[in-house]
């Protein structure tokens, strides 16, 4: 169930320059790579503004929390074992709102599913050989509701071998924690893309216009093609898809997407193409797009109608193994025609 942080997700942010008619605003743009990716920033403020230092504060503090690619963060040494580690606000708020969305999909969102991630050869560690009784065997190590914080402010885990993955949910946190930066500086106007997914406030004012998006075709599998294109206005979006992340079984030529279901603790197989969600945060988009991946259809789409804080967007294969679209009400709205 797990999305890498690495992996761009279906939603490509297409940025449309402008030219400057208003000499009181200014467009800054910020670009660069970080958390296994690329990120753009585009900020419009009275005078021209670097906001490049705080971005990086930004990504070198949720990598210090959250990154299992780095041996010394805070989530790495808490999966090798140190009861020790003191956690910081970061760490609680992406745990707190795991549970709640652990709950609400009814474990399909799982940060705990690291185990079996790393075991199917998705995640930092070594691959391992997988069959039914070592995939059971697994799967005791499975279940955010045996992890817990303490007042102390550390992780409690009921098995010290459960291993805690966040990278499904953390890419939406960055862009949110900058997003937060950008709002304590006053600015009312933005566009914040990590690795395709984005957070937009206010509009682009130097033209008047409303940030557009771009979101991949899925069936595109070896150039970047848009579906279609939307407004984004004050909210966030992410996306998760099964099409480009994949891995190839060498003695069996089977492909092995990069969705880990945790309740079966197998690769899922699914006919949902590509999934996006609008929310009003982009941590809680990010989780949701992965969930719906690992669930089965009709789960997903009763889950998105009772939710009235998101819409999405999901392309599957039907039956006869044609494409579809499915969009929420919300959804259509914001779709330029």
């Amino acid at each position: 169930m797990r999305k890498e942080i690495f992996v761009l997700g279906m939603v490509l942010g297409l940025f449309y320059s402008c030219i400057q008619n208003d000499a009181t605003v200014h467009r800054n743009e910020n670009r660069g790579t970080a958390l296994g990716t690329s990120y753009n920033v585009i900020s419009i403020t009275a005078s021209e503004t670097d906001f490049q230092k705080d971005i990086d504060s930004v990504f070198t503090a949720i990598n210090h929390s959250l990154s299992t690619y780095i041996p010394e963060s805070d989530i790495s040494r808490i999966n090798e074992g140190d009861s020790s580690v003191v956690v910081d606000k970061m760490f609680e708020d992406v745990f707190h709102l795991s549970k709640i969305i652990y709950e609400d999909t009814n474990g399909y969102f799982d940060p705990t599913v690291g185990t079996l991630v790393n075991a199917w050869g998705f995640g930092p560690e070594q691959q391992i050989t997988l069959d039914s009784l070592k995939v059971d065997s697994l799967l005791n190590y499975v279940g955010l509701d045996k992890v817990s914080i303490n007042s102390e402010k550390q992780v409690i885990k009921t098995n010290r071998n459960i291993y805690l993955d966040f990278n499904a949910i953390a890419k939406g946190y960055a862009i949110d924690r900058i997003a937060v930066m950008l709002n304590a500086k006053g600015v009312k106007n933005y566009l914040i893309e990590v690795g395709g997914e984005l957070v937009g406030k206010g509009r682009n004012i130097i033209s008047d216009k409303s940030w557009v998006v771009g979101i991949d075709d899925p069936q595109m599998q070896t150039e970047r093609t848009t579906k279609i294109l939307i407004h984004l206005n004050d909210r966030a979006l992410a996306s998760s898809g099964n099409y480009r992340k994949f891995r190839i079984d060498e003695s069996t030529g089977k492909r092995y997407v990069h969705t880990v279901n945790p309740k079966t603790g197998f690769t899922q197989v699914s006919n949902t193409l590509a999934v996006t969600i609008l929310a009003d945060d982009c941590a809680t988009a990010d989780a949701y797009a992965t969930a719906f991946m690992a669930m089965d259809l009709d789960e997903a789409f009763k889950l998105i109608n009772e939710n009235k804080n998101m819409e999405a967007y999901i392309v599957y294969l039907d039956a006869n193994g044609d494409a579809q679209e499915y969009l929420t009400k919300g959804f259509k709205d914001v779709v330029i025609e």
